[in-house]
């Protein structure tokens, strides 16, 4: 009866997401243009729903699941580590938001290849970036879909391939049928039960243990450790300052939270996102982060720790409250398929195919292949997440940090150095990319920092140099970018 009652609240969570889609459908049916429907809604978006889809892309399931086991594991370190995520949206669209949504107008730009197309002119570019960002947006969606397929399996009790296939099933439903406006609004919905959760379980860990400063004395008798920032020597501070780099400045090349900043309305819209995800970030990252610690005192031996906050909600919440709860880390992982989904669908459709082999395609040719792309993506991401990971946290770390090294450059110093060109974008790809790969697979650290530290170092240095060597920018690219 219990878990009936626990799945129910999930079953309605997810009729209700592809009801969103299927409603959706119908405005992307009757819009002038498919592609900016499809891919960036018509740019129509407003405050709220653009913070709650910066944060429900950005705050996936390795933050809702993978971080809270590593926090379970190290302690409250890696809580501090993981706040360094909090001024996301504001960093975001404080830095890129203006400038990125005045451009994109002007050049009418559907994705971020179109701006990077109308910066450098340069085709091998595109399709070097492309290629780069397909693979690793692969890597960091199997690692949504292993986080949603075993909290199906930890709720329900069902297997993990039973759950994988329902969480699969409708994100690429409503991924493909929605379209980038079923996306934002189901990402603001998701933010909404996100934060639900997040505080709910939180209020409830902290009253079943008597209080915080009772939770703390018991993960002290556990391991004092736990308690200390670097985690006991666990975790080293170069590897502390890493973050400030990997989910800090770099997440400014983060396509899927840098497409955002296409698609709001007006300014007025920009500045209430900066203050609402800003927050809300916030309230997840601290709040889930620190239910993983307080999870040690609870259950202080548990062995799958990716497992923590679905167990910790099955012992500690009502059945259908748990069933609610549930819907966050479900959420969370949702989120970030979607987004990750509908670019790549982009990306191969309408910045590769359309670009360079079809270009007098037409409209309706372009929405078939283009559902088509999307639900196909999907099914591959499925298949290759059929035998799953463990600690899916450091998998989404690693994509991360090669999405930031192929588009950090090109993006940033394409939009604030007159000087960036082509040259200097291809080389800083190959260069970054390469040391980032080596040390990945090599598995070496330098002076313990994160790989992305020296990749991304590596890659802006050789942007520079190489620009220097390169065909300078001509007048009217210029214009365009420096001049409005």
């Amino acid at each position: 009866m219990n878990k009936i009652l626990i799945i129910i609240p999930i079953i309605i969570y997810l009729v209700t997401m592809l009801l969103i889609a299927y409603k959706v459908n119908n405005i992307k049916n009757s819009s002038k243009s498919f592609t900016n429907e499809y891919y960036l809604g018509s740019r129509s978006m407003g405050g709220f729903v653009l913070a709650m889809t910066i944060v429900a892309t950005y705050v996936g399931a390795s933050s809702f699941i993978g971080g809270p086991g590593i926090a379970y594991n190290l302690g409250l370190g890696w809580v501090l580590l993981a706040c360094i995520q909090v001024p996301t949206a504001f960093f975001t669209l404080g830095v890129l938001g203006k400038k990125l949504s005045i451009i994109s107008r002007k050049l009418n730009a559907i994705t971020i290849f179109d701006v990077l197309k109308a910066r450098y002119n340069n085709s091998f570019l595109n399709v070097l970036a492309s290629i780069m960002l397909i693979v690793f947006f692969i890597s960091a969606i199997v690692a949504q879909f292993i986080g949603g397929a075993r909290l199906f399996e930890a709720v329900t009790g069902l297997s993990y391939l039973t759950g994988l296939i329902i969480f699969s099933s409708v994100v690429i439903i409503y991924t493909t049928f929605g379209g980038f406006r079923a996306v934002t609004l189901t990402d603001a919905i998701q933010a909404v039960v996100m934060f639900t959760a997040t505080t709910v379980l939180f209020v409830v860990i902290l009253k079943n243990g008597n209080g915080m400063e009772n939770i703390m004395m018991k993960i002290k008798d556990i391991d004092p450790n736990l308690l200390r920032p670097d985690s006991g020597g666990n975790i080293a501070k170069p590897f502390i300052m890493s973050f400030w780099i990997l989910v800090g400045i770099g997440i400014l090349g983060l396509p899927a939270t840098t497409i955002r900043c296409m698609a709001f309305k007006d300014t007025k819209a920009m500045h209430n996102a900066m203050i609402i995800g800003t927050s809300l970030v916030g309230i997840l990252v601290l709040g889930m982060h620190l239910v993983g610690v307080m999870g040690r005192a609870v259950i202080p031996d548990l062995q799958e720790v990716d497992k923590i906050i679905p167990i910790l909600a099955l012992k500690n919440l009502y059945p259908i409250l748990a069933g609610v709860f549930i819907g966050g880390p479900l959420a969370a992982a949702m989120s970030t398929v979607d987004s990750l989904l509908i670019i790549s669908s982009s990306t191969l459709i309408k910045d590769l195919y359309v670009t360079y082999l079809d270009k007098n395609t037409s409209e309706s040719k372009i929405k078939k292949i283009s559902m088509c792309t999307s639900f196909l993506i999907g099914i591959l991401v499925f298949i290759l997440s059929i035998k799953p990971i463990s600690l899916i946290a450091w998998v989404n770390l690693f994509a991360l940090g090669g999405q930031e090294i192929v588009f950090f450059c090109p993006l940033i110093l394409g939009l604030y150095w007159k000087g960036a060109n082509a040259t200097g974008a291809i080389a800083s790809i190959f260069a970054g990319i390469a040391t980032y790969l080596t040390l990945e697979i090599l598995k070496t650290k330098i002076f313990a920092l994160h790989n992305i530290v020296p990749g991304l170092v590596v890659a802006i240095i050789v942007f520079i140099v190489a620009s220097y060597f390169g065909k300078k920018s001509d007048e009217k690219t210029i214009k365009i970018f420096f001049e409005y």
